[in-house]
């Protein structure tokens, strides 16, 4: 009969070489998935080969001994690391028409002047008359902030827009978005591993809001954000200051790091800097569900009249040639 103490030797090694296969399986799905989205060809036949073929090897030496084995890793480690480090974000891409340029900002006092800001004249949702323009603003008559939410598909994720008014009627909204090469489409798996930079636009309505209600039909709403004037500038200053950084220092998009939930994160934090963290933090489709809990969301009403009062989509598609956009979509507020 096994004695106790080589019984348990013989279940620590197990779990050891188990540990150490699932350490190294992991690590090379990553590395194989980044590959796979940067490499293509005999390129990426190749280094799909030789990575299987090491991952191999270390899982064998680690059988013979450890040290050999977490030496085979960190082999790995070291070369595939290396490899990713090398791609850098850029900004000088042939970059689609949408996102060519993010915005960046000059500030002196209160007076704000924002260049590139997109004014496009969609004619559907890929075509449009392209116009980026220069803007002026009065941070003094700063005088609203309002969330928007674009749900296309599963209705607790969607893309947030945050729209600034001003009392003179201006209007200008921020959206952080995919910084797409002209002939790229977005893909999931690109979006973890360094395949899009970031960019962030600015843009006028009737161009950003416009193109998801009228030509993409997605489900878009609208909930003024209850922030006093301070809030609402220092708001106002955080996107300036991250347009002029991107501008500097280009970044890339991550689906879980560095994405428009970013805005759903100091958004939130203005409304009530000491929240208790929340997973509608990640499931931006049901933000204002959470920010009407916190008291961040204008007006004293129910959250299903909120909801019924935002939905802007089919009245958006009702709005006359002559009619202001902004003003229809928020008839009734």
């Amino acid at each position: 009969m096994t004695s106790t103490p080589t019984r348990r030797r013989r279940i620590a090694k197990f779990l050891g070489h188990a540990a150490f296969g699932l350490i190294l399986i992991t690590a090379t799905g990553l590395a194989g998935a980044a590959m796979w989205v940067h490499l293509s060809g005999a390129a990426l036949v190749l280094f799909e080969t030789l990575l299987a073929l090491v991952a191999l090897a270390a899982l064998a030496l680690r059988c013979r001994s450890r040290r050999a084995g977490w030496a085979a890793f960190a082999v790995i480690l070291l070369a595939a690391g290396g490899w990713y480090q090398t791609i850098e974000p850029r900004d000088d891409r042939h970059w689609a028409a949408d996102v060519a340029h993010g915005v960046t900002a000059e500030i002196d006092g209160d007076a704000v002047t924002l260049h590139n800001v997109r004014a496009f004249d969609w004619q559907d949702r890929d075509t449009a008359k392209e116009h980026w323009v220069t803007r002026h603003y009065d941070l003094t008559r700063l005088d609203s902030i309002d969330m928007f939410t674009s749900v296309w598909d599963n209705p607790d994720i969607a893309h947030l827009l945050v729209s600034f008014g001003f009392t003179d009627g201006q209007r200008v909204v921020f959206s952080v978005e995919i910084r797409r090469e002209a002939d790229e489409e977005f893909e999931i798996l690109g979006g973890f591993f360094r395949k899009f930079e970031l960019v962030l636009i600015a843009a006028e309505e009737s161009d950003i809001v416009k193109l998801r209600t009228n030509h993409r039909g997605e489900d878009v709403r609208v909930y003024p954000v209850k922030l006093d004037h301070e809030r609402m500038r220092k708001m106002f200053l955080t996107y300036l200051d991250f347009g002029n950084a991107l501008d500097e220092n280009p970044a890339f998009y991550n689906t879980l790091t560095d994405n428009c939930t970013t805005t759903v994160y100091q958004l939130a934090t203005l409304v009530q800097p000491d929240m208790p963290l929340d997973i509608r933090l990640v499931k931006s489709g049901q933000l204002p569900d959470y920010l009407d809990e916190i008291g961040g969301l204008a007006d004293d009403i129910s959250m299903a009249e909120r909801r019924s009062r935002a939905a802007v989509t089919e009245r958006a598609k009702r709005v006359p040639v002559s009619a202001d956009y902004s003003d229809w979509i928020r008839a009734g507020f």
